[in-house]
């Protein structure tokens, strides 16, 4: 097996059956649409009817296939109408764009974003591929899971862990035999590694397990390998050079534009701008601070030109961080469309 074969990485992304337009973009392919219609939650269940069923056949064999709003009021069960109009609905926007890459922002530029999370995180999990194609340092690939995979955070002696949310969430069960058990308080911790220097290596092999948990400490190479993941996205989103290092606080900041990179940083960011404080101990609730600045202050809305912009990470009060990385497209003071 060759070294670049070993460093392939979230082949569950599909990004190998994509093609690629002159700027690097992503192109669809019949391809991708097929192997998407293929994913377990798309396939009609044992219990579906005939008019769903049809629709699922005709698109499996032809996936750029026109389906009508007749073929799909058709379908008997509500829930399954609802769910393959959000799906065709998401099929067109991807065939009307010229990239994946501009889907995206169109859907996410929306003024009313109806599509649902689900569609929008399996989106980005090919974008980072494609954004991140030869990257080699496993913290950065670890840190952009971030963008597309919701994490649980722990903090125990100090030390601030995420660990995937799909693995750590489920029986209640602990076993003191494994530290991460201890923390998570999850049986299905025990499969989980935490990311370093000795086993680096290893995320190669196993990237699509999302099983390694990351240290997220300040001065930790997973908190400065996100600040390299939010810069690389804005600069293949927005076209933008921008420079992202991490904070220790807010305390000396001069505010003139904060974006919270999920829902609760948001939500606390929005307490702290008006000079009150968050609710629900939000800012115990902060799990991290960055400060980003544009290289050519020219790029930016002109009232805060040059100024730094602020970014928000938080949690649920039950320690869930699910990233946002539409709110770098629509909420950074960017001259143009965004703005």
């Amino acid at each position: 097996m060759t070294e670049a074969a070993t460093r392939d990485f979230w082949l569950s992304s599909g990004h190998h059956l994509l093609d690629h337009d002159a700027d690097g973009r992503l192109v669809l392919t019949d391809e991708f649409l097929r192997v998407y219609l293929a994913r377990p939650e798309v396939i009609p269940p044992d219990d579906a009817c005939d008019a769903e069923r049809e629709i699922y056949v005709k698109l499996a064999s032809e996936p750029r296939l026109s389906i009508t709003t007749g073929e799909i009021s058709a379908i008997r069960d509500r829930d399954a109408r609802e769910n393959w109009r959000l799906l065709v609905a998401f099929r067109d926007a991807l065939l009307g764009a010229p990239t994946l890459e501009a889907a995206y922002l169109s859907l996410v530029r929306a003024r009313t974003v109806t599509t649902p999370p689900l569609f929008l995180n399996q989106l980005v999990h090919v974008l980072a591929r494609n954004i991140f194609d030869g990257e080699t340092d496993p913290f950065v690939l670890r840190a952009a899971e971030l963008l597309f995979r919701t994490q649980r955070l722990s903090i125990k002696d100090g030390v601030m862990l995420l660990a995937d949310e799909e693995l750590v969430d489920g029986a209640n069960v602990v076993d003191q035999t494994s530290p991460l058990v201890a923390i998570f308080g999850d049986a299905k911790a025990r499969t989980l590694d935490v990311l370093g220097h000795g086993n680096a290596e290893d995320y190669f092999g196993h990237s699509d397990a999302h099983h390694m948990a990351m240290d997220f400490r300040t001065g930790q190479r997973g908190r400065d390998a996100f600040a390299t993941v939010i810069a690389r996205w804005v600069r293949h989103m927005h076209g933008l050079a921008v420079t992202v290092a991490p904070m220790h606080d807010l305390t000396d900041a001069a505010w003139v534009w904060f974006v919270g990179l999920d829902q609760e940083g948001t939500r606390i960011g929005n307490a702290l701008w008006k000079g009150e404080e968050p609710t629900e101990n939000g800012r115990e609730r902060i799990v991290a601070l960055f400060q980003l600045t544009f290289d050519e202050p020219s790029d930016m809305l002109e009232k805060v030109a040059g100024k730094p912009v602020y970014l928000i990470l938080g949690m649920t009060p039950n320690r869930i961080i699910r990233v946002k990385p539409q709110n770098l497209i629509t909420g950074l003071p960017v001259r143009g469309p965004s703005a």
